[in-house]
């Protein structure tokens, strides 16, 4: 077992958090036996695919595989005489059915641009690969920049009204973004880079696509290099990650855009506990339409921090963060939505939390303009959904290093954030920036001057002489 804390911590860590949580008594997953074991036939060379070995695919064997096994059981990737490697393109998965990749094990993506095209009558074709040419669909209307599409690709893992379907074991999965795409100049990655100029529609396939897809369980795997999100889980109730160790990109200095970590939406009822993100973009980006989550004792790197949005238009709400390190973030705690794309966000609660060397350790704002930080003042974008914050509690929070704290809300629309023992050191009154919010001061108060702002502040009571919340021990290397 990689992390040392077991169910009792997730068990307390959840305990008295007012409803704002994971409804379920989420208990650590178990590993199901296997109801058929495929022996790997490629060997891995620099932690990547030959050259040689580019088209001998293991697809047609993994997804027979899969489709034959029984609900409950799993299909488990193996070792044989040295050999380490199962090479896919796109895989579906099947109720109650496990993908098991067992420790030293890696499942890697094809480079195969055609094996990622959409499916079916009238599916699009010769997308996956490409930028979009033309202008942008309705969509996307300036000065929004374009999602990063997937619906000219099909994800490398797929889960469609499927249930109780799991991703398991100590083994990788590696999308190879970095990697060029057969017959192409550019990887996956450049081409997410090249389309960012003109801010143009480009397609790469996601890792993990979940849509239909409720006790759906992420247990202890590694994800790398994805070429696009990592885990996107849509229209699902009742999801688990748990000890899941995702870094992208494996080579350090490598640009890896787009690469978010664990990206719910239109879901309810998910943890994800003792797990360690390092990648590209958000670590966590809650989507639109969550209600009911837990983030339990979990370590962020590089990466844009803990982040709702920047969709809001159907609100986020009952959202616990407890028990998380973020270790050179660029944002900590980061709300962000704007004018065209937002709505009710509601009942968050964010407690012992740590940070150094993050940029924007709060960022709570309806001034997204899709860059890796928000503006300080409003960019006056039009448009009629407004971002609305509410019932937002920080309590034990404690950036060891100074850094930026934006509180802001909209005329008409005041953002209402509790301060309960926060401290940012070293923090400067020039550092501190916000309008139309309210902040009101817990008995732990806050070391954060909101004098040179307009932000109301609102002490109930007289805040105590409370010891910062203790940052010792917590800053540990990736794991």
């Amino acid at each position: 077992m990689r992390f040392r804390i077991g169910l009792l911590g997730i068990v307390l860590a959840v305990a008295g958090a007012a409803g704002a949580q994971d409804t379920r008594r989420v208990m650590e997953p178990k590993i199901p036996r296997a109801c058929t074991k495929l022996k790997a036939e490629l060997r891995s060379v620099n932690n990547s695919i030959a050259e040689a070995d580019e088209t001998k695919l293991d697809t047609e064997r993994i997804q027979k595989a899969l489709d034959r096994c029984k609900p409950g059981r799993a299909v488990e990737l193996t070792m044989s005489r040295g050999r380490d490697a199962f090479l896919t393109g796109p895989l579906e998965m099947r109720t109650g059915v496990t993908l098991l990749v067992d420790k030293g094990v890696t499942l890697f993506g094809s480079r195969d641009a055609a094996l990622y095209e959409m499916k079916g009558e009238g599916a699009p074709t010769h997308l996956c690969g490409t930028i979009a040419t033309g202008t942008l669909p309705a969509v996307f209307p300036a000065p929004q920049h374009p999602a990063p599409a997937h619906g000219g690709c099909r994800p490398l893992i797929g889960i469609s009204n499927a249930k109780d379907v799991g991703i398991m074991g100590d083994g990788v999965i590696d999308g190879r973004g970095y990697a060029k795409i057969l017959n192409k100049d550019y990887s996956w990655w450049q081409l997410a880079r090249r389309a960012e100029p003109k801010n143009e529609h480009y397609f790469n396939p996601r890792m993990i696509v979940a849509s239909h897809a409720d006790g759906l369980v992420l247990y202890r795997i590694t994800l790398h290099n994805s070429t696009n999100f990592h885990v996107s889980v849509n229209q699902t109730n009742g999801f688990t990650a748990w000890g899941v160790h995702l870094l992208t990109p494996t080579v350090r200095g490598t640009d890896a855009r787009n690469t978010d970590g664990i990206d719910p939406g239109g879901s309810t009822n998910i943890t994800v506990a003792h797990s360690w993100i390092d990648n590209g973009d958000d670590n966590i980006a809650i989507k639109t339409g969550v209600s009911h989550m837990s983030v339990i004792d979990n370590h962020f790197y590089s990466g844009h921090g803990m982040s709702i949005g920047s969709e809001t238009y159907t609100g986020q709400r009952f959202v616990l963060v407890d028990g998380l390190t973020e270790d050179h973030t660029t944002s900590g705690i980061r709300i962000k939505s704007n004018v065209t794309r937002g709505g009710s966000v509601h009942d968050l609660t964010y407690r012992n939390i740590c940070m150094r060397d993050v940029k924007n350790p709060i960022a709570i704002s309806p001034y997204y303009t899709n860059q890796t930080t928000e503006p300080f003042e409003d960019p006056k974008y039009k448009g009629d959904r407004i971002p609305d914050y509410k019932a937002i509690t920080l309590q034990n929070v404690t950036s060891t290093t100074d850094g930026d704290v934006l509180i802001a809300g909209l005329q008409g629309h005041t953002t209402q954030v509790t301060f309960d023992n926060v401290r940012v050191e070293d923090i400067s009154p020039m550092q501190v920036h916000g309008h139309f919010a309210t902040v009101t001061l817990g008995p732990g108060g806050t070391n954060i001057d909101f004098s040179g702002t307009d932000i109301k502040v609102v002490s109930p009571t007289a805040p105590k002489q409370v010891a910062p919340y203790s940052c010792e021990g917590k800053f540990v290397p990736m794991q």
